[in-house]
């Protein structure tokens, strides 16, 4: 399991990329840019697009991809704020500074990483524990397969 902190939440794609993060060599560090990245989603979908297409590398998000995150955002504006260590129903999903976000494996994490896939789970305060049926966000974390970036953001 590893914490990652991110000192300030991104609000363009260029703010993203200054982040020390950025490198996207690190798989947790991409998952934290990820819910980083999302949480910008209720305040402004088209810059958060723009930052998960850079996270993505070469795949940038499809029209699919953009619905099922209109969908999800819906009437949940609060949602991704509950990726981030310290929020609770109870301060209204209100993160501590500097941000931060836990990531994990489990057994079977690994088990696409030859076709270029990592999955890393994110704990957010609506479970738990980190475990696939206790969590409402799974990121896969491309390897190899990935021309631009060794480690990048992918579905």
């Amino acid at each position: 399991m590893s914490e990652i902190t991110l000192n300030s939440l991104p609000k363009t794609l260029d703010e993203l990329k200054a982040m020390p993060q950025a490198a996207l060599t690190v798989p947790e560090e991409v998952a934290a840019l990820t819910v980083a990245a999302l949480a910008l989603y209720p305040e402004n979908p088209a810059e958060t697009e723009k930052m998960l297409d850079f996270l993505r590398g070469p795949r940038p998000l499809n029209g699919i991809d953009k619905q099922f995150i209109r969908d999800r955002f819906r009437g949940k504006e609060y949602l991704m704020r509950s990726y981030l260590v310290g929020s609770t129903p109870e301060n209204n999903y209100t993160p501590v500074q500097p941000y931060r976000v836990t990531v994990s494996e489990n057994t079977y994490s690994r088990t696409q990483f030859v076709d270029g896939y990592l999955t890393l789970y994110v704990a957010c305060s609506g479970a738990d524990s980190p475990a696939p049926q206790g969590q409402r966000t799974v990121v896969f974390v491309g390897a190899a397969a990935f021309d631009r970036h060794p480690y990048s953001a992918g579905s």
